[in-house]
């Protein structure tokens, strides 16, 4: 991960139409099956499984953090909620794609619900950062969260809400996270192969901690 310190452009969204023209498709081979889990990255899953996106910083440590969940099926890091279609991770770090890394989480909601899971995202980062996480600053660092059912944003906006009075009692600033469905995100482009679990095929690779610490309540 790159350390973008005090880079304004970075932490700038770029408009729609300044972004990159990007590509009709992959410009590298994608791989299909989980290093850890043996299970497909893109699918087929087995009935029922739920996806749901979350950006919060660097994806190698946030993709790990998922995969170790009981009830995840499946992890992928990849690039979200911008403009430039199939870019490149060299591309998405210029800031002008528009995209964050994010984590595709695959998982079994009779095992691991909805809630559980945006508790454990809240908790994994500092949300109120805006455009960084830590020492990683750009707009591909925010947090975000982009849902795929109406079950998960209406989790998503209650868990914030719960949390939100939580972080200011520690004397944190408001949550800045993004909360979109898909359909208003845009598609979700798959990480070069080499960022697939990365911390599994270099597990004292860079994992940088930014929890503020702080528990998410389960919303009333």
């Amino acid at each position: 991960m790159g350390f973008l310190f005090g880079s304004g452009l970075k932490s700038t969204m770029v408009a729609r139409e300044d972004a990159l023209p990007g590509r009709s498709s992959y410009p590298y081979e994608v791989p299909t099956t989980h290093t850890v889990l043996g299970t497909p990255l893109a699918g087929p899953w087995p009935e029922g499984t739920r996806v749901l996106y979350l950006a919060s910083g660097c994806f190698w440590g946030a993709e790990k953090a998922a995969w170790q969940l009981p009830g995840v099926v499946t992890t992928a890091v990849g690039y979200m909620g911008g403009f430039t279609p199939h870019p490149t991770y060299d591309e998405v770090c210029t800031a002008r794609t528009g995209h964050a890394e994010t984590v595709l989480v695959a998982y079994d909601p009779t095992v691991l619900s909805d809630t559980d899971l945006l508790r454990h995202f809240w908790e994994e980062h500092d949300p109120t950062q805006g455009y960084r996480q830590g020492n990683d600053v750009g707009t591909q660092y925010r947090s975000a969260v982009y849902t795929t059912t109406d079950a998960q944003l209406e989790a998503a906006r209650a868990t914030r809400e719960a949390y939100a009075p939580r972080l200011a009692a520690a004397g944190l600033g408001a949550i800045t996270t993004e909360i979109r469905p898909v359909a208003d995100a845009g598609e979700f482009y798959y990480a070069e192969g080499y960022h697939q679990q990365y911390l599994d095929k270099n597990p004292h690779g860079y994992c940088p901690i930014n929890s503020t610490g702080v528990a998410c309540p389960v919303p009333a």
